[in-house]
C-alpha cells in the first residue's frame, strides 16, 4: 500500500497581516485608523505590523499619514491588487524545499520533486491571482469585517 503524505499549505505571518490590513482598510470607508489601531484590533504587536503597513506603502497599496488626522488608507491601486501579488509580494521566489541548506540533498542534481513542488506552488499563485482585495471584502465578508473591526 503507498504512502500518502498530505502537504500543509502556510503562509507567513507577514504576509497573513498584509492581507488582513488591507481588508480592514478596504473597508474602512472615511475613517483612517493608525498603524496602533489596527494593530489593536487585530491583537499583534505594533512593531510587527508596522514593517507590513511600510511594505504595502512601498508597493504603492495604501498610504500612511503621521501626526494629527493622520492614519492609513487603501489607495485605489491597493483595492484592485491581485491577492496572487500581494502573496508573491510577501512570500517570495523561494522553493517550497531547501535542497542546497546546510546538509544537500543528495538527489539535487536529477530530483523531480523540486520541480513538481515548484509547479504547485506556482499554480496557488495563479488560483489568487485574479481575486482582488475589493472581491475578499465583497459582501457578506465586509460587513462581519467592518463590525469586528470597530470593536465593542
Amino acid at each position: 500500500m503507498p504512502l500518502i503524505y498530505a502537504a500543509r499549505m502556510r503562509l507567513l505571518r507577514s504576509t497573513d497581516l498584509a492581507l488582513r490590513v488591507l481588508m480592514r482598510l478596504a473597508v474602512a470607508g472615511e475613517s483612517s485608523p493608525t498603524t496602533r489601531d489596527v494593530a489593536e484590533g487585530m491583537d499583534v504587536p505594533y512593531t510587527h505590523l508596522a514593517k507590513v503597513v511600510a511594505e504595502l506603502q512601498h508597493m504603492g497599496l495604501l498610504t500612511a499619514r503621521r501626526g494629527r488626522g493622520g492614519g492609513l488608507s487603501l489607495t485605489e491601486r491597493g483595492r484592485s491588487a491581485s491577492v496572487g501579488a500581494v502573496v508573491r509580494a510577501f512570500e517570495g521566489d523561494g522553493d517550497v524545499v531547501d535542497c542546497e541548506g546546510p546538509t544537500p540533498c543528495p538527489l539535487n542534481s536529477a530530483c523531480r520533486l523540486r520541480v513538481a513542488l515548484r509547479r504547485a506552488q506556482e499554480a496557488f499563485f495563479a488560483s489568487l491571482d485574479p481575486i482582488t482585495v475589493a472581491d475578499i471584502v465583497a459582501e457578506p465578508t465586509g460587513a462581519l469585517l467592518l463590525g469586528i473591526s470597530r470593536g465593542p
